[in-house]
């Protein structure tokens, strides 16, 4: 179904999901849809249709269904969309699907009708006839050993705003209500020892009218305008892109947005293949303050709520600048209707300075080639934070995720004069900032020149032969050190800044003809926090995936979360993903299909500069070929300009000026950027 134009790798189409929940309600009823979504192809079978896409029959559209029935039975399904049947249908116990957005709007107004959640606001110093003026955050439980995971259940992080239009994080209050969500209904509320009042203080806010009334804003920007009056430089078709040797597809799913597939970059005509699937796989943002219940706070923003499912719509000159190519995103409501997010995903072109350069000394003859990259990007909130997901491709062959951070930070009430006992930060009179973590894992699938690759860790580190010795006789000598992961277990590893320690995927089959190193990309990543939960706390048992900046796989089709399929109240015993997937550590991943999986992030300890709105932190790494090219894969990128020796020589006659005739010098009464000077050859760029 969903006609022969579609890829094997393209989301289920708006007529796929339909077709799904009608099969699925025909045999089963009425029930609440958590999830339809494509079952990504078997590997094996895709692979050999990459290979032959004329002659191999083209893969099966197959559904992955996640219902919850009346009563709040769980249920995991595969719908066979080409003959119209259902292949699985399992009932799941102990496991709690992800929450859909329906479900955490729910929560608010649940809460402002509930006479408990009522005199705990009165408590607090709200009047009961301003509960229209109350609102929560809703969140998993994460996991709660009173209530356990037979029942759905959220927590209400609760705030009150004294006028529509301020920011709530200003106003935080101290009790959290307990949500079940087959009732319906508030079935508890944690209460802290200490009563922490609302704080009556002026609101502080980041609008338009706010800053006006603050002293208005700033008027010495001028615009920046970013054209390409010859459009962009990238192909589609469909959802497959070619840019500057690049080609590959844009996948996107409800859990971890954009999945980039079947990735290969076009080497002097030959199509290469780099990696088969890409994507940030899985988060938790831990929270650092000892105090019942915020050892609840750690959440698992994509397993629990869905990269994808909270994905923003975005817009032109606001989220992205330039020429834009937009890709939107389809998925069931709760009730079996279609949601559609306009503009999910936005595809473009970007500046990016200097590609190389190089100017000789002796006569200012020089070269300079400006670069560009193709950006993909994704944002999604999560409740007060906003993630901006970029997968930045660069004409070299590098690959960079970046992720920007920005939002609000997640708040709580404190007493005047309390201490926070470093546990947080007060960043506005009465609120507390609890510290915490961002940790993403980025899940790699190499296939670096085929999909037999070995894995291993590199080490900047001086030469073991002392000072004065025949092998180091004055004490400079260094190298890098590589240790091979034969095993699982040698994988988990963690990132070591005093030997600018890196992770090379590597096709030992392939020896570059000039360094006899194995065809590699390269994994450097320096924005690398450890997981700082103690081991055996709860963050601990559940986020497995954190407890390493690296582990390395044996390839299988349906370990794609490292986490688990199924994160709310889980309990982490036994810990569940990837810790599961390593086992003893006794498994072969020597020259063989694998995965890499790198956990990376930042330590947040917040401070008043993050409030009301943080300004964006951005965390990134890159993905690079490492004896990969037989050399600089971009000298035939056009130059902005370039001039010879023999042509400073001739008095500048032919100097080649492949200048863009748009760059000028700011402070020389507009004269060219590349203007030639007669005595000293090339002026200033």
């Amino acid at each position: 179904m969903g006609g022969t134009e579609l890829h094997p790798f393209d989301p289920l189409t708006v007529s796929e999901i339909e077709a799904t929940i009608n099969i699925v309600k025909k045999a089963h009823g009425e029930l609440f849809y958590n999830v339809v979504s494509l079952h990504e192809p078997r590997k094996a079978e895709m692979t050999k249709w990459l290979e032959d896409p004329v002659n191999v029959p083209k893969p099966a559209r197959i559904a992955d269904v996640v219902v919850i029935a009346p009563g709040g039975k769980v249920y995991d399904g595969l719908v066979d969309l080409q003959h119209g049947k259902i292949t699985k249908w399992e009932l799941l116990k102990g496991l709690q699907p992800i929450i859909t957005m329906e479900e955490l709007i729910a929560v608010e107004h649940i809460c402002r009708k509930d006479p408990k959640v009522i005199e705990q606001c009165e408590i607090s110093g709200v009047p009961k006839d301003e509960m229209h003026k109350v609102y929560c955050d809703p969140w998993t439980i994460g996991y709660d050993e009173r209530h356990g995971n037979e029942v759905r259940l959220q927590q209400a992080l609760m705030y009150y705003r004294p006028n529509p239009d301020d920011c709530q994080y200003a106003f935080p209050l101290d009790f959290c209500p307990i949500y079940d969500a087959d009732k319906q209904a508030i079935i508890d509320i944690d209460i802290p020892k200490v009563r922490r009042p609302l704080r009556k203080v002026d609101p502080i806010n980041y609008h338009p009218a706010a800053i006006e009334k603050a002293g208005g804003y700033r008027t010495d920007i001028k615009p920046i305008n970013i054209t390409q009056p010859e459009g962009v430089s990238f192909k589609m078709s469909g959802r497959q892109i070619e840019w500057q040797n690049w080609k590959f597809h844009i996948g996107f799913n409800y859990r971890e947005g954009i999945v980039l597939n079947d990735i290969s970059y076009n080497d002097k005509g030959t199509a290469r293949p780099v990696f088969y699937r890409l994507s940030l796989a899985e988060m938790v943002v831990p929270y650092g303050n000892p105090e019942h219940p915020h050892q609840r706070k750690h959440a698992f923003d994509l397993g629990e709520y869905g990269a994808g499912y909270m994905t923003n719509s975005l817009s032109l000159g606001c989220d992205c600048k330039g020429s834009i190519h937009y890709l939107d995103a389809d998925f069931p409501a709760r009730d079996g209707s279609i949601r559609t997010i306009k503009n999910a995903v936005c595809i473009h072109e970007e500046d990016a300075g200097i590609l190389f350069k190089h100017t000789d000394f002796r006569d200012e003859s020089s070269i300079v080639t400006r670069a560009r990259k193709l950006v993909i990007q994704q944002v999604f909130t999560a409740a007060n934070y906003e993630y901006a997901i970029q997968w930045i491709f660069h004409q070299d062959g590098t690959i960079q995720p970046e992720i920007k951070l920005t939002g609000i930070l997640n708040t709580y009430v404190m007493n005047e004069g309390e201490d926070t006992n470093g546990w947080g930060t007060q960043v506005y009179p009465g609120v507390n900032a609890h510290n915490h973590q961002h940790l993403f894992c980025l899940r790699v699938d190499p296939n670096i020149d085929g999909p037999n690759n070995t894995v291993f860790m590199a080490d900047a580190l001086p030469s073991d032969a002392a000072v004065g010795s025949p092998e180091n006789p004055y004490g400079n000598a260094f190298y890098a050190k590589r240790t091979k992961f034969s095993k699982t277990g040698e994988s988990a590893t963690d990132y070591n800044a005093d030997t600018s320690r890196t992770w090379e995927m590597c096709n030992t089959n392939k020896l570059h003809p000039y360094s006899g190193k194995a065809a590699s990309y390269k994994l450097i990543s320096r924005e690398v926090a450890r997981l700082l939960p103690k081991e055996g706390s709860l963050v601990w048992k559940r986020a497995g995936f954190a407890r390493h900046a690296v582990h390395v796989t044996k390839y299988s089709d349906d370990q794609l979360w490292p986490a688990g399929r199924h994160v709310p109240q889980t309990s982490g015993e036994p810990s569940a993903g990837l810790p599961e997937w390593m086992g003893d550590g006794s498994e072969s991943i020597d020259n063989t299909d694998v995965v890499l999986w790198h956990t990376f992030g930042v330590t947040h300890i917040p401070a008043p500069e993050d409030f009301p709105v943080m300004p964006v932190e951005p965390i990134t790494l890159l993905l690079k070929p490492r004896n990969f090219f037989t050399n600089n894969p971009v000298m035939d990128v056009p130059p902005s300009f370039a001039s010879t020796p023999s042509q400073v020589a001739a008095n500048n006659n032919g100097v080649l000026d492949a200048a863009d005739k748009v760059s000028k010098l700011a402070f020389r009464n507009g004269e060219s950027c590349c203007a030639v000077n007669g005595t000293n050859g090339v002026n200033g760029h």
